[in-house]
């Protein structure tokens, strides 16, 4: 190809559907992405400054990543959103899972119901769920305070689940959709088992989904705060509810750092949660077909 033919190949004006190649969408999409992220970049970056008042930069430190470390009511209560987040991911990925396969295999009486229902905790509102959770806690089921760790973070792993198990369902769903129904088929043909061809032929089919729906129920757990402030204890607190405390006596760089080292770690779950989803999800079982 020679240069004056590249140089009409360039010059072609974007088509009608080729919007992000059309200037005022690019500039508009900068000014978005500006208006979401730059209050997080400002916190990251302040949480090295070496002063106490927030708002002045003094210098690079690393002081109060050291002290954020060395605080142990916040090393406790982000112990205690691990567990809350591992317990609640485990038992959140096997309902999700199980849900989804119901859906996606059965048709049975009031499957349309049950649909709706799985998505009622994806769209009502957060603080709704919240209350609703406190009145189950305090009047339905009371979960008493005074178990040895972590059964005291019991009704918190259970309201968790219950808002991130939906999450995992339609993942798992919709890698459920691109499943040939045949190759189950197949393998009861030769002799498995309903439950063998499950494990041996679906599971492997919707491995990469499992992966990233726990993955999103992790990252959903271990940022939630508004359902934990009222379902917890008053001898339990996660890191988010930790953090909104010291936040009310002043934001420090004490608090950017915690928040930092918060938002790094749901940044790097939500980043394996698309790479297993987006990639993986799309590609595992068909490279060879591709060939």
């Amino acid at each position: 190809m020679t240069s004056t033919t590249a140089a009409k190949v360039r010059k072609i004006p974007p088509g009608p559907l080729e919007y992000l190649r059309r200037w005022p969408l690019q500039a508009w999409l900068v000014l978005v992405g500006i208006f979401l992220y730059a209050p997080l970049v400002s916190l990251m970056a302040f949480s090295f400054n070496d002063s106490k008042r927030n708002i002045v930069w003094q210098g690079f430190t690393l002081k109060y990543y050291v002290k954020a470390l060395n605080n142990d009511s916040l090393i406790t209560a982000f112990g205690n959103s691990m567990t809350i987040a591992l317990c609640s991911t485990v038992i959140s990925v096997v309902i999700g899972a199980m849900a989804a396969i119901v859906l996606w295999r059965f048709r049975f009486v009031g499957k349309t119901a049950f649909n709706a229902g799985l998505a009622i905790p994806i769209v009502v509102p957060e603080i709704c769920m919240g209350v609703g959770m406190l009145v189950f806690f305090a009047k339905v089921l009371p979960w008493p305070h005074n178990l040895p760790w972590p059964l005291d973070l019991g009704n918190i792993i259970i309201a968790h689940v219950s808002f991130s198990f939906p999450f995992v369902a339609v993942v798992v769903r919709a890698r459920l959709a691109s499943f040939n129904r045949e190759l189950e088929e197949a393998a009861k043909d030769l002799g498995a088992s309903e439950f063998r061809a499950l494990m041996d032929v679906v599971v492997p089919h919707i491995q990469p989904s499992l992966i990233a729906g726990g993955l999103l129920a992790f990252t959903l757990s271990l940022d939630d705060f508004v359902i934990t402030f009222f379902t917890a204890g008053p001898d339990t607190i996660t890191f988010p509810v930790k953090v909104y405390s010291m936040v009310r006596f002043s934001v420090t760089p004490e608090v950017n750092a915690a928040s930092t080292i918060l938002i790094v770690i749901t940044v790097l779950l939500t980043f394996l949660a698309l790479k297993f989803q987006g990639s993986g999800a799309l590609t595992a079982g068909h490279g060879a077909d591709d060939k």
